[in-house]
């Protein structure tokens, strides 16, 4: 509140406060000051050097006139009596008369606000004027918008006392004298801390005059702060005594009268002038014909306004408030985002180098590898080529003595062996065994120049981050096979909105909702275990730490009508031997061991048919369905999670959970096929020998999803058909002619 009390041109505490036409105020000692009198002798003055406005009306001239051609210091003005009224008319020149070519600088108050100066009229001015001149016509110029105002023969007794805001700096100073006895340093490291002698107006410290000089000299970045005694000291603007509060200082405030009759108290206020008035300003005055209300009620009427609209700057002011504590958390998050960034700079160059660090050892492993093959391949050419020459050089020396004997007999019995050694010797030593099997150079180039221009392109990308675009589906690689959909997507081009991943969506086959089926920064992903013969809308958005973009097109896959698989070599028994692009099974053991599909069925109906392509010494195969963690070391349908036919060359049986059903006669031999119907829109499952169904529907009642099974030993082998019609009538069996 402190700066809506001080005055704008002496940066103190209002003294004896006047209401200028603009509704600004300042004090009268410091309006005198910069109040300009500018006599109508100007007129002979050049036409850039004539004051600015209409002159006022002339006055008669006088003695009083020349008594306020000068400033009349405030305890002048105090003492002069009558003659006050006279120097308040401030008969003062403007900067025009003082004889000079140009205006003077204009000048800051100590609040920063440019005032004109007082420039004083010079010697012999009035002797100067021409005869007949007029008087001089004063003018106040407001030092905070700059609106002139013209002052009448009253001078600055034309305007309004501020008595209200005098009231409030009386009530400031007296509380600012109370806390002046509490005011000490707050530097000291006394205790206790010594009396304040300054205050700083910048740092808003006190200190006593040691600390002063050791913590706040005044040079350097401190020069052009402001020091000013502690708050209620003697020395203080507006500090000890009555502080200019007045009449009525010590006691209660006298009541306002009319600045036109000083005999009449206010009672009345006119709308149309915007100021209180008296009865007789009502009689005689100006304010005869204007809208004129009681002074209570307006008083209440603008008190509510004030109240209102000082609501709204509440409000404003606690949303600054909350505004200022948002940026201090402001400032703390970039601190320590900062620091994170820095940290993760850091990491990833340190990774970066780390990686590097690898990769030269591993280049340098190559490197190491290529030189001792080199010198191996080069070391056993050396003792190569080192024994054969040893060899040949003895069987040279050898044949020399051979010929040098006279023996005809002797030599004719060993010439025809010499002659055919000397000549495999000889084609030993071919072109290409005097060449040597590597050379010296290094067939190795290492291509740093992408890696060293991406490293010098190494930078922040400098982007406002967003929610990712839409995805594009690749049509051209999604596809679907038996009851598996593969899709694949990508970013659109030039997109340069970070992605953090992708979620993919599918509904159920049969125009149900959505669900996720995968999250994660793949592009491409494959769907298993879904029903065949069904149609499954998909689709696709990215996300990112700013949130979650919009779908892509929905794409329409149709799984397959009937299923295509083979055995599954991954889930089989290790005793399981698979051939044939694994459509042929047989076993390594006398045990039966379990193989299952690839396929996997929930839904739909399916028929495939299995072949024996070989059958000794009788054993029991088993055919039918179940679940991917069924018991493979023992026959298929002993535990609770196998449903199967297990068949010899003279009858069938079923069988789930070791029970043992439906007898049925009729075997299966070499050439024969096992037909299996899983029906699940009925839920049960059928059986067939060489296209005759074998007994009633073996198993019914059946949910949930099966994979095709089959359990045999080494006694038999049999092949997987599968892609085949569900059939339609029961057909006679083909015998095979033995």
């Amino acid at each position: 509140m402190e700066e809506e009390l001080k005055c704008p041109v002496c940066g103190s505490l209002f003294r004896e406060p006047i209401i200028l036409p603009c509704s600004h105020n300042v004090c009268l000692p410091c309006a005198r000051t910069i109040a300009v009198q500018t006599p109508e002798s100007e007129q002979h003055l050049p036409p850039l050097l004539h004051p600015r406005g209409p002159a006022p009306p002339a006055a008669a001239p006088g003695p009083a006139a020349a008594a306020g051609s000068a400033a009349c210091p405030d305890s002048e003005c105090a003492a002069g009596g009558g003659g006050g009224d006279h120097a308040d008319k401030l008969s003062l020149h403007s900067e025009t008369d003082s004889g000079y070519g140009s205006y003077t600088p204009s000048l800051k108050s100590p609040n920063g606000v440019r005032v004109l100066p007082l420039v004083p009229a010079p010697p012999g001015a009035a002797a100067a004027a021409p005869r007949g001149a007029g008087p001089a016509s004063s003018s106040l110029t407001c030092p905070q918008c700059h609106r002139s105002a013209s002052l009448d023969q009253r001078g600055l007794r034309g305007f309004q006392r501020n008595r209200l805001l005098e009231a409030i700096v009386q009530r400031y100073q007296q509380g600012r004298a109370a806390a002046a006895a509490a005011a000490k340093c707050q530097l000291c490291d006394r205790s206790p801390p010594e009396p304040a002698a300054v205050l700083c107006e910048q740092c808003e410290v006190l200190y006593c005059a040691a600390c002063q000089l050791r913590c706040h000299p005044a040079r350097g970045p401190f020069a052009k702060h402001r020091l000013a005694p502690p708050p209620g000291h003697p020395g203080a603007p507006g500090g000890g005594g009555d502080g200019g509060g007045g009449k009525g200082a010590g006691g209660g405030r006298k009541l306002p009268t009319c600045a036109e009759h000083d005999l009449e108290n206010y009672s009345m206020y006119c709308v149309s002038c915007r100021s209180p008035v008296c009865y007789q300003c009502l009689e005689e005055g100006k304010h005869g014909k204007h809208d004129v209300k009681a002074l209570g009620a307006m008083w209440k009427q603008h008190k509510a306004q004030l109240s209102q609209a000082l609501n709204g700057v509440s409000d404003k002011a606690k949303e600054a408030k909350e505004f200022l504590v948002q940026l201090k958390n402001l400032l703390q998050q970039i601190q320590e985002n900062g620091l994170d960034y820095e940290a993760c700079l850091v990491a990833q160059c340190d990774a970066l180098v780390d990686a590097l660090t690898r990769q030269k050892a591993k280049l340098l492993t190559k490197v190491t590898k290529e030189r001792e093959h080199k010198l191996k391949v080069v070391w056993d050419q050396i003792n190569h080529c080192t024994l054969k020459l040893r060899q040949s050089t003895g069987l040279m020396e050898y044949c020399l003595e051979v010929i040098k004997e006279n023996d005809p007999s002797g030599f004719l019995q060993i010439s025809d062996a010499l002659i055919k050694r000397v000549q495999v010797s000889q084609e030993q030593w071919v072109k290409g065994a005097l060449e040597p099997k590597v050379s010296a150079e290094f067939d190795l180039t290492l291509d740093s120049e992408p890696l060293l221009q991406s490293i010098h392109q190494l930078d922040f990308i400098q982007m406002k981050c967003r929610v990712p675009p839409v995805p594009l589906l690749q049509l051209e690689k999604c596809c679907t096979r038996n009851n598996s959909v593969t899709l694949a997507w990508r970013m659109p081009p030039l997109s340069h909105n970070p992605v953090e991943g992708y979620i993919l969506e599918l509904d159920d086959g049969d125009g149900g909702q959505f669900r996720e089926v995968y999250v994660g920064k793949e592009t491409l992903c494959t769907i298993d275990g879904l029903h065949f013969n069904s149609t499954y809308n998909a689709r696709v958005k990215a996300f990112n730490s700013s949130g979650v973009g919009p779908y892509s097109k929905t794409v329409i896959l149709q799984t397959s009508d009937v299923a295509w698989f083979t055995f599954d070599a991954s889930s089989a028994h290790r005793d399981i031997v698979l051939s044939n692009d694994n459509q042929t099974a047989t076993c390594n053991s006398y045990d039966d061991r379990v193989v299952l599909g690839t396929a996997a069925f929930s839904k739909g109906v399916h028929y495939w048919e299995l072949h024996v392509d070989r059958y000794d010494n009788h054993p029991d195969p088993a055919f039918g369905i179940a679940r991917i963690n069924v018991v493979k070391d023992m026959m298929l349908g002993k535990d609770d999670k196998a449903w199967a036919m297990y068949v010899d060359n003279n009858r069938s049986w079923f069988m789930h959970s070791n029970s043992h059903t439906n007898r049925t006669e009729g075997g299966v031999s070499k050439g024969a096929t096992v037909g299996v119907l899983l029906d699940l829109k009925k839920h049960n499952l059928t059986f067939y020998i060489n296209g005759q169904q074998q007994g009633p529907p073996a198993f019914e009642n059946i949910e949930g999803v099966f994979m095709p099974a089959l359990s045999l030993n080494r006694n038999v082998q049999v092949t997987l058909h599968t892609g085949l019609e569900v059939p339609q009538c029961v057909k006679q069996p083909k015998l095979p002619n033995n």
